[in-house]
């Protein structure tokens, strides 16, 4: 009998043909967050297996990893029913339950016994040699899998959710908006989560913004790197583009002009930075540069992709995530950023597009983009470059 962590692919099971480079995207990056540990790594069709003296320490740092669907603590045994019988018994007392179904599946359809037949034989064995337990098909205290296959028997009582998704970086990589608010660290991670790395960019207007505000967002990304070991901030001096902005624009078109010269420089990063898409932490109709129409306004100035994981959250169900991944109590932290420092009392939600293009018209905004981006600062948040 031999244990392992099993890894369940989950999603990565439908990719057919691309199905190899996910996986070892994703045994590339579970390798690097056991970086330090003893460890080995087997691929199977359908899992992957690791294996060390110390499995219950590597589980929580692999509990994060995008791409894995499931974790179980396994136990490897041969052929044999009564090997498989005295497997199952074991990881049932060490699950500590009083009631179990067994469930089985038989990708080796040579052995002898049907799934039904396994389980049954186990489920007795298990009734008559562990002292007070019973069956309960409908909502047991533990489910006993056991697999089935050609070279041996995988069974497990404990299984752990994983973050799902897909291998991160497997899909493209992202330059995500982000603010120092609740919402773009809870984009971040639901993006992190899809296996989309990110690049990150901040707008910073010093003087009527402060030094804390940016280390609001770095600390933010610290919590990030939970997720994706390094990442790249860009700060983009933004105070000379805002100042005209406010004078060009007036009270009501000033956040959605800004939004768009925001989108532009984001683009102009992303560009740079091979990124195949910018990502925001906006929802529809939260504020009132969110309306369909402000949004609408705002992607006129490119035909760059825009994702916005959060457009359908409300944002009770946004603060739950941010709590969950421990966002929140930074997000509060009362350093406001660009966006918020300058918020006009009268923004207007439904701007029309000849008002805003009348507005561009009236300053050379493109120097001032340009400027922007030449000038962005770079940190590496999590490692050094």
């Amino acid at each position: 009998m031999r244990k392992s962590l099993l890894i369940h692919y989950g999603e990565l099971s439908t990719k057919g043909k691309n199905r190899e480079n996910f996986v070892e995207s994703l045994a590339k990056n579970i390798r690097h967050a056991l970086k330090g540990r003893t460890f080995s790594l087997k691929r199977d069709y359908d899992h992957i297996r690791i294996y060390g003296d110390e499995l219950e320490e590597l589980l929580p740092l692999l509990l994060d990893v995008s791409g894995i669907n499931r974790i179980s603590l396994a136990y490897e045994c041969g052929l044999d029913m009564d090997e498989m019988e005295q497997t199952a018994l074991f990881a049932y007392k060490e699950s500590g339950g009083t009631s179990f179904k067994v469930e089985t599946s038989r990708p080796n359809k040579a052995f002898p016994l049907q799934s039904y037949e396994i389980s049954k034989t186990i489920g007795g064995y298990l009734l008559s040699h562990a002292e007070g337990s019973k069956v309960d098909v409908h909502s047991p205290d533990v489910r006993i899998r056991t697999i089935v296959s050609r070279k041996r028997c995988d069974i497990y009582a404990k299984t752990f959710a994983g973050a799902g998704g897909y291998p991160l970086g497997s899909l493209g990589k992202a330059m995500m908006m982000l603010s120092g608010g609740i919402d773009s660290p809870v984009a971040a991670y639901l993006l992190l989560r899809r296996g989309i790395a990110l690049e990150c960019v901040h707008f910073a207007a010093p003087p009527y913004t402060s030094v804390e505000a940016v280390e609001k967002v770095t600390d933010l990304l610290k919590v990030l790197n939970r997720f994706e070991a390094k990442i790249r901030l860009h700060i983009v001096p933004f105070t000379a583009l805002q100042l005209k902005i406010y004078e060009a624009a007036g009270d009501s078109y000033a956040i959605t002009i800004m939004r768009r010269m925001m989108t532009r420089i984001a683009v102009g990063l992303a560009r740079r930075q091979g990124c195949l898409a910018i990502a925001t932490g906006e929802s529809i109709g939260q504020v009132a540069s969110q309306t369909l129409q402000s949004l609408n306004v705002i992607n006129d100035v490119t035909s760059f992709p825009i994702i916005r994981p959060l457009a359908a959250y409300d944002k009770t169900a946004t603060i739950e995530i941010a709590k969950k991944i421990g966002t929140y109590d930074i997000s509060i932290r009362p350093h406001e950023d660009c966006c918020t420092i300058f918020t006009p009392r009268h923004p207007v939600t439904r701007p029309k597009m000849d008002d805003v293009l009348k507005i561009e018209k009236s300053f050379d905004y493109q120097s001032l983009v340009d400027e922007c981006i030449e000038k962005a600062e770079l940190r590496l948040i999590g490692g050094e470059d």
